[in-house]
């Protein structure tokens, strides 16, 4: 069975921190793996991820573990062939149909949307996503559009346009600037 894989370092715009993540993918699905490690409200943390896609893109789990000074953090969001989500084994019916998981600390989720949706230049998409909030670790859905405007470029917005970026990827997907938050530094 062939892999491709690929991986990317990001570097925070709005406070210390780095990213990295590894892409590999098969014909049966993707798995997206990264570290985070970053200053929270003045407190050093660690994550590291792993997500598992299907072969359409669909999130199937999202591992989250690591810490947040001496607090340890142990999540895992997962999602049924119905789209049925829970965390940590408990059902999660706020995020009930998402296709997507994001991870409020890292680019790398936003991969997945625009690796499923598959846009044309000038076309849109509706997301939902099951979105994990931090520090608060609590999922909740997400509604949120994305805009090819150019090759590799997407307006990315939620909270009904009350947020918006430019998102710039590589030919894999990955961001490689999302204004305001993050630049890559490394490989991608």
């Amino acid at each position: 069975m062939r892999s491709d894989r690929t991986s990317i370092l990001w570097r925070r715009l709005d406070h210390p921190g780095h990213d990295s993540a590894r892409l590999t993918e098969s014909p049966t699905g993707a798995i997206v793996e990264g570290t985070a490690v970053f200053s929270e409200a003045g407190l050093p943390c660690r994550l590291d991820y792993r997500i598992q896609c299907d072969a359409a893109w669909r999130t199937l789990s999202a591992h989250v573990c690591g810490w947040l000074d001496t607090t340890v953090i142990d999540l895992v969001i997962a999602a049924d062939a119905a789209r049925a989500w829970t965390v940590n084994g408990q059902p999660c019916p706020e995020v009930q149909g998402c296709e997507d998981v994001d991870l409020s600390f890292t680019p790398a989720t936003n991969l997945l949307p625009i690796r499923r949706t598959g846009l044309g230049v000038g076309a849109r998409a509706a997301i939902s996503a099951a979105w994990l909030g931090f520090p608060e670790r609590t999922v909740a859905r997400l509604d949120q559009t994305y805009e090819r405007v150019a090759e590799r470029q997407y307006v990315y917005q939620r909270d009904g346009g009350a947020f918006r970026a430019i998102l710039d990827t590589n030919p894999a997907g990955f961001v490689t600037h999302y204004e305001g938050l993050w630049r890559s530094e490394g490989a991608g």
